[in-house]
């Protein structure tokens, strides 16, 4: 199939995860895909894989926190490929695990500066070229903790639930230069730091997989799972759909 043909793409946090296999789902549907990642090794061995597959990608090192590198990175992308179809914000740290009055300024801060500033600072950067086009679909990455309360990581969660907000609120700014944006709410999925903060949990990461496992219906998800909730999104097959959300969560949010 060829949902993509011809789009160029900019995927945060591609070297990685939910990212890298976002990567490769485009790139299968014809995508021309550009890797932003702050971990150059990692991105660097996505596009590898991508043109060993005959696809057209480019590693861009950047860290979405900072204007000057996401504002020169996409014009990276532009100078190459002349425009951008999609963006994905995807890149996100989970930051401290505490409870609000333990978390210092700088930690909150820090989850905030990635999390919330690179969606609007990737967002920022990409929208001229798409209103100027008059086309163009944002897919932003919320959480379930975007939409449901849980016992940890506040500063994460808080994150999550402004990209939710920005999301709708750029929908309808938006909307007049024919550009859709919105949000996909994953549950636990089975990435390398999923798998990481598993190993380390009491008991081991066999019990953390079924502990987990109870809490969603159909089972926990694999990155592509949620890759191919992102391609539906990006892709003219959701043409009328715009400030939506797309739970992609194994039924967690359904009980």
């Amino acid at each position: 199939m060829a949902r993509l043909q011809d789009k160029v793409a900019i995927i945060t946090g591609g070297g990685t995860g939910i990212g890298e296999a976002t990567c490769q789902r485009f790139a299968e549907e014809g995508a021309r895909v550009a890797v932003f990642d702050v971990n150059a090794e990692a991105g660097s061995d996505t596009v590898a894989t991508l043109s060993e597959k005959g696809a057209e990608a480019q590693f861009i090192e950047a860290d979405i926190a900072a204007e000057t590198e996401v504002a020169d990175g996409i014009a990276k992308v532009l100078d190459r490929w002349g425009k951008v179809d999609v963006l994905v914000n995807n890149a996100a740290i989970p930051g401290v695990n505490k409870y609000t009055h333990e978390v210092s300024v700088e930690e909150w801060d820090k989850v905030f500066s990635i999390n919330a500033r690179g969606v609007f600072l990737c967002s920022k950067h990409v929208l001229p070229s798409m209103m100027e086009a008059r086309s163009g679909s944002i897919v932003n990455f919320s959480s379930i903790y975007g939409l449901i309360g849980n016992e940890d990581l506040p500063p994460y969660h808080a994150t999550k639930g402004a990209v939710l907000m920005m999301t709708k609120t750029d929908a309808i700014c938006y909307a007049p230069y024919g550009i859709r944006v919105n949000a996909v709410h994953p549950g636990s999925t089975k990435t390398p730091l999923f798998m990481k903060a598993g190993e380390t949990y009491p008991g081991g990461l066999q019990h953390y997989l079924d502990m987990m496992k109870e809490k969603h219906p159909l089972t926990l998800g694999e990155p592509v799972d949620v890759a191919n909730c992102v391609l539906f999104l990006a892709s003219d097959e959701a043409r009328f759909v715009t400030g939506a959300s797309l739970v992609c969560d194994g039924g967690y949010t359904a009980q």
